[in-house]
């Protein structure tokens, strides 16, 4: 009956039972989850009464708070047209004009391709894979791509393995060994990893492409917006871009909205367009949201002073490495000294998490610290006095 809880006749458990056993063992292990009611007013977060210095958002190019530009957008935006809603698929009555005009900007970043705007970047890393593979292809994904690209390719028909992580000897040891095998291999990568802020090695890539006859997919979701005159990615920046068969960008971390799109040959659009269930099945977004996003990227050329204080910061925190990126990873190894790290981190005034296994590998675990446009040098110094006294 409704209500009453599940009970297991062999043991007498209770369903409740057996989750709250497996909450003590997160506990226990230090890997506990819980939501914190926090707001977050521009670079800085406000919570138990005090304020910090935001070191954990994905607010690249800190327009999360840029109220100049969003005044701008207001006084654009017509006063004729409901735009908080969109309840429909796009295959439905959700496809409107503003999701044409937002693919159209996308499309003078990218030309040649046909831009594919969807709900979310989980959404296009777990539909585009699966729509696109089939039986007798194989893909091979670097060890630390995001989770969505792991559900995709467990939605896949067809074979997947995984290569060490930036390691090109191994992914060709698996190319010589396995490319014969099958009809359509396909390397998947992010451009600038989540967690560990490196990037991928795009040119010896395209490289491995050209030798092995590949497909090539890069997730730029962490370089969108910050990468290249106009933050169109990594992949631009490097010049690889017409090499990379799939781009997936996000709208909801240099540019501060929401939503995702997918750059591919117009072929391919009209492929996933039939064919990714996360696309036909979801609502389309808002139309406030799209235009939002339009904005944001008819604007990119002129945040580029903002990308150059970004890489300033980013060469004070990690001098001499000419490849860092705002994304800098404080690993611990063990989940109580992550969170202790965070916490007198916190003490000081900067707002830091700790990042844990499912997130990282196990013994992996770290304080990620994410830079922002918004914040200034002289915070940024203040932080790195923090981060040697803690040692």
């Amino acid at each position: 009956m409704m209500g009453k809880q599940l009970v297991d006749v062999a043991d007498g458990r209770t369903w409740q039972d057996d989750l709250r056993g497996e909450l003590e063992q997160l506990a226990d292990a230090d890997n506990l989850r819980r939501l914190r009611s926090a707001q977050v007013l521009g670079k800085y977060v406000a919570y138990g009464g005090r304020q910090y210095i935001n070191m954990s958002s994905n607010d690249y190019l800190g327009l999360g708070a840029e109220t100049e530009l969003q005044r701008r957008f207001l006084a654009a935006l017509p006063d004729d047209r409901f735009l908080m809603s969109n309840p429909s698929s796009r295959l439905m009555t959700g496809n409107s004009g503003d999701y044409e005009a937002l693919e159209a900007a996308l499309a003078a970043l990218y030309p040649g391709k046909a831009p594919l705007v969807v709900g979310c970047g989980f959404m296009a890393n777990s539909g585009v894979l699966p729509a696109l593979t089939r039986k007798g292809d194989l893909i091979l994904a670097d060890k630390l791509v995001h989770a969505s690209m792991i559900d995709g390719l467990r939605l896949c028909e067809c074979e997947w393995r995984r290569f060490n992580h930036n390691d090109l000897n191994h992914l060709e040891r698996l190319l010589r060994k396995m490319r014969g095998d099958y009809h359509r291999v396909w390397v998947v990568t992010e451009s600038v990893f989540s967690m560990d802020g490196d990037r991928a090695p795009l040119q010896e890539l395209v490289t491995l492409k050209h030798r092995y006859d590949l497909q090539l997919y890069v997730d730029e979701a962490h370089a969108f917006g910050v990468y290249g005159p106009s933050g169109a990615g990594l992949s631009v920046a490097e010049g690889v871009d017409d090499e990379v068969d799939v781009l997936i960008g996000t709208f909801g971390k240099a540019l501060a909205s929401c939503g995702a799109f997918v750059a591919v040959d117009p072929l391919v659009r009209e492929m996933l367009v039939n064919r990714m269930r996360t696309l036909i099945f979801s609502t389309a977004l808002p139309p406030l949201d799209l235009m939002w996003t339009r904005f944001l990227v008819e604007h990119l050329l002129e945040f580029e002073p903002r990308r150059r204080h970004l890489q300033r910061l980013t060469e004070m925190l990690l001098p001499g490495h000419p490849s860092a990126t705002h994304i800098i990873p404080i690993i611990t190894g063990e989940n109580g000294a992550a969170l202790g790290l965070a916490e007198r981190f916190r003490r000081a005034g900067f707002w830091t998490t700790a990042v844990r296994w499912p997130t990282v590998p196990k013994g992996e675990a770290r304080v990620r610290i994410s830079l922002s446009a918004a914040i200034s040098e002289e915070e940024v110094e203040r932080f790195l006095t923090v981060w040697k006294n803690i040692g």
